[in-house]
């Protein structure tokens, strides 16, 4: 069911001392929040949209050209191998320098230039999140959870999804889903989406509510393996995305993950006597895990050690 509650999106201030327990709030009681003074240019995100857009206006013919995604690459309307679909087509990207951008679009160096710079700028800002939260748990190792994004091996991902207009629903009201409800697997995601609706959390009573769009701003989900590490303490957010009837949606998503090698697991220092929810599993292992998964699956099911 959709909620008419004013349950409001927490605004975390990251130029602020509060910042680090506002953050640990937002993560325990939604998953979700939004962060505004957030330090990456303006002019990294408008040019890094305009070129996605302008993949994205391109013929059908020329973008399949980009795909199908295996995983990397162009997808239009199936999302993942076990029969999701949405209204929605997308670029999933690798963030290091070994995809091959020469594909995606009439200048490809370009196209890579600007997500490069972008990705740093982004990378930077999830780092500091996660700084802030491990100050914010009291956790002395500051960089518990950064030095996972900050590693060479780092399994990061950037997608680019575009969610075209879709004129009937703006005559007959119903609503087409454009992104199936799901949780992000990695660690952190950032999203930065322009000014339009679609976007909606999950929330603790069983309703859904919408984020009111703002294109200026950054959302940050928690993902599976960072509610793995906090013990549960931290819980990932349940999303999904409604088309729009009237206009299109551009959402720009970076998935900050661990090295495909680590292992993942609660933190001692935040189990202290408590017991521990999850099995240790290694990042690769959940990785193929949400492969075989649809996207609606609860995906740490299988890792829990009780009913957590």
């Amino acid at each position: 069911m959709a909620s008419t509650s004013s349950s409001t999106i927490p605004i975390v201030d990251l130029s602020k001392p509060d910042a680090k327990t506002l953050i640990v709030k937002a993560c325990e009681e939604f998953g979700f929040f939004k962060v505004i003074n957030h330090g990456v240019p303006m002019e990294s995100i408008s040019q890094l949209e305009t070129e996605a857009l302008k993949f994205f206006s391109m013929s059908l013919n020329e973008k399949e050209k980009a795909g199908p995604p295996n995983p990397f690459g162009y997808g239009s309307k199936r999302i993942g191998q076990n029969g999701d679909v949405g209204w929605v087509e997308y670029l999933l990207l690798n963030t290091n320098d070994e995809h091959d951008f020469s594909l995606c679009g009439k200048n490809p160096e370009k196209f890579r230039g600007l997500l490069n710079s972008y990705t740093s700028f982004v990378k930077k800002m999830a780092c500091g999140i996660l700084e802030l939260m491990a100050e914010g748990l009291k956790i002395q190792q500051k960089d518990v959870f950064s030095k996972l994004l900050m590693d060479e091996q780092s399994d990061s991902i950037f997608r680019v999804n575009h969610y075209p207009a879709c004129p009937e629903l703006a005559v007959n009201g119903q609503n087409l889903i454009g992104f199936g409800e799901h949780t992000d697997p990695q660690i952190i995601s950032l999203l930065r989406s322009n000014n339009t609706s679609g976007l909606q959390i999950y929330l603790r009573d069983g309703s859904w509510i919408p984020v009111p769009p703002d294109h200026n701003s950054f959302f940050i989900n928690v993902g599976d393996s960072l509610q793995v590490m906090t013990n549960g303490r931290f819980r990932s957010v349940r999303h999904r995305v409604l088309a729009n009837g009237f206009k299109s949606r551009l959402s720009m998503i970076y998935f900050g993950g661990p090295p495909l090698s680590e292992k993942i697991a609660p933190l001692p220092s935040l189990i202290k006597g408590k017991q521990s929810l999850y099995k240790e599993f290694t990042w690769f292992e959940y990785k193929n895990s949400t492969y075989g998964s649809k996207l609606a699956d609860n995906r740490l099911g299988h890792f829990e050690r009780i009913a957590a």
